[in-house]
């Protein structure tokens, strides 16, 4: 007579297995989204220095230097006085911004992994992801705009740019030029802050040749080229996101990338009060819910657009 078996599957009729005891294991570890580090708020320089009251909305004012005076003095005669210019001003106005998360009893108590403090990682995150984006979009609304024509400066249409209009170092060349000339001051070790995506930063690294990037780095010390990284170069400093703008606004709908270079003052913030994360009261009749989220009340603006330039370039490897 044949051996019956009893194992992990149901065989035949007669061969049956013990199914209900084999089961999936879980990993208890959940671990989080891929994220990327939030970066533009830490380009808001120029805050308040002394608000004269709670407001909707706090206004900066600059004042407006006079003429330069090149005539020579009369030995005999005074000088007439001149008026000063009327200050400029920008405003912030201040939002609230938030989120929040309501979890039950019920969850929490049958979950297999603890869930709480997951809820609180992801609602910082939200809360730092959320404000970067809201000043992202107010730092790619500056005046101060160039593009690329086969990788050299130009100001043609945003939607002309197609395959070949990629980012160079004529670019940054071009911009510090006119940020020094506009007399912005740098962000940081008299260096400009540029916030480059790692796709516009792969072009850059490949130039070669004269005025190019390769080859000073391979001449003085190899390093930045074997970390893949841009480093310092053409007087500004880079950091390398794919936090950055990516539109497909060019010709036929191709991808355009917003590279931002600036000096300091570019923008601007108002706090009515500092992002916070929140535990909110229990209030049901059962005590059963129970809220966490995020709130602040916040505002930005470009300050000074003399110090923002945004390059706008296809690049190589993005679709």
């Amino acid at each position: 007579m044949a051996n019956t078996y009893t194992g992990t599957v149901d065989i035949s009729t007669t061969q049956v297995g013990i199914t209900n005891l084999v089961t999936t294991a879980y990993d208890k570890y959940v671990e989080f989204a891929l994220r990327s580090q939030p970066l533009f708020r830490q380009a808001a320089t120029k805050r308040p220095v002394d608000v004269s009251h709670a407001g909707a909305s706090v206004r900066f004012q600059k004042y407006v230097d006079l003429a330069v005076a090149t005539t020579p003095l009369t030995e005999n005669e005074d000088r007439d006085s001149v008026a000063l210019a009327n200050t400029t001003y920008v405003d912030v106005t201040l939002n609230e911004y938030g989120n929040s998360v309501l979890t039950t009893d019920k969850l929490v108590f049958e979950s297999l992994s603890d869930v709480d403090p997951a809820i609180a990682n992801i609602i910082a995150y939200n809360q730092v992801d959320t404000l970067d984006r809201l000043v992202r979009s107010v730092l790619v609304g500056g005046t101060n705009v160039i593009r690329s024509d086969g990788d050299a400066v130009s100001t043609q249409a945003l939607n002309l740019l197609t395959t070949g209009d990629d980012f160079s170092s004529a670019h940054v060349r071009y911009t510090v030029a006119k940020l020094r000339g506009n007399n912005a001051l740098p962000l940081a070790n008299g260096l400009y802050g540029c916030y480059i995506h790692p796709d516009v930063s792969h072009d850059l690294r490949a130039e070669s040749g004269a005025a190019g990037w390769r080859s000073p780095h391979e001449y003085s010390g190899a390093s930045d080229i074997w970390g893949g990284v841009l480093g310092v170069y053409e007087g500004a400093f880079f950091i390398e996101s794919p936090r950055t703008l990516i539109g497909a606004d060019g010709a036929s709908s191709k991808n355009v990338h917003r590279t931002l270079i600036m000096g300091q003052q570019a923008l601007a913030e108002a706090v009515g009060y500092e992002p916070q994360v929140v535990v909110g009261p229990v209030t049901d009749k059962l005590m059963r819910f129970r809220p966490v989220g995020w709130k602040a009340l916040i505002g930005w603006a470009r300050y000074r657009e003399e110090s923002l330039y945004r390059i706008e370039t296809t690049s190589t490897i993005t679709a």
